[in-house]
């Protein structure tokens, strides 16, 4: 999706284009991408952002979900008293927002815009469990928040997202996406879940990497770290792609005793 930075309104609509695109192809959830109201460290998030759920933001997303009898998960810049966050939310068919996530591993050039979220959170739905984070919550070395989501019983992952290179990239010599599949991968096979990640188009307009690009490559990995779906990359890349996801039985989250024995003997002594 096109996000054009500080354009609340030209963002919503075209979000609501899309939103109705894929519910007309069959699409029973929808993920828009990170920031997708005004851009990802766009400076109109310290004085456009709005309240959630009272905001026109998750309103008007809310409406849409309702509309087209849809899931819909989508990043947005949200106010709460005097503090802004890079949020998420995730609304049912019935228009109902029933999960709210707050960006916890925002980067470094984030942090003058985005108070840091503190909570993580999963939800049950009638196409399986789904757990929400954002962006750079999956690329800490550890994959700590994506492995919480999975312990917690996700059976799928949505994570919007806002990849940006700099304007004179050359995707043929260094291609994108290596970062995220790295992230991925091992915590989908460790826990049989799925992930899709789904990143903006344009450029960015503002804020510390103003004339930057973000360029979609959004993608989809399935248990095991198969490759399901990779997007094209590009800053006019402003396209819908579908994906079947079919969550399959797990078992329960927790380390088996033995792991836990085997790593308590050779943990570090202090």
């Amino acid at each position: 999706m096109r996000v054009v930075g500080g354009d609340m309104e030209a963002n919503l609509a075209h979000a609501g284009e899309m939103i109705a695109e894929a519910a007309a192809h069959g699409a029973q959830v929808v993920l828009l991408p990170e920031a997708m109201d005004l851009g990802w460290t766009d400076p109109s998030a310290l004085t456009q952002a709005e309240p959630v759920p009272e905001g026109k933001v998750s309103t008007y997303l809310s409406k849409m979900a309702k509309f087209h009898g849809v899931y819909v998960c989508s990043g947005l810049t949200e106010k709460d008293g005097e503090k802004v966050y890079n949020a998420a939310v995730l609304i049912n068919p019935k228009g109902e927002i029933i999960l709210l996530h707050r960006k916890i591993n925002e980067l470094d050039i984030g942090h003058p815009y985005y108070a840091l979220g503190h909570q993580l959170s999963v939800v049950e739905t009638e196409l399986g469990t789904i757990g929400v984070m954002i962006c750079a919550d999956a690329s800490t070395g550890d994959h700590v928040i994506p492995r919480t989501l999975s312990y917690m019983g996700a059976d799928v992952i949505l994570s919007p997202s806002a990849w940006a290179v700099p304007a004179d990239h050359n995707n043929f010599e260094e291609p994108y996406g290596e970062t995220w599949k790295k992230a991925y991968k091992p915590v989908t096979k460790d826990f049989r879940v799925w992930i899709a990640g789904c990143s903006n188009v344009g450029w960015m307009t503002g804020g510390p990497w103003k004339g930057w690009k973000t360029i979609g490559c959004s993608m989809v990995i399935g248990p095991g770290g198969e490759e399901v779906l990779n997007a094209p990359y590009g800053e006019n890349a402003d396209i819908i792609l579908y994906v079947d996801i079919l969550p399959e039985p797990r078992p329960g989250q927790g380390t088996t005793w033995h792991k836990y024995w085997d790593e308590q003997k050779s943990a570090p002594e202090f």
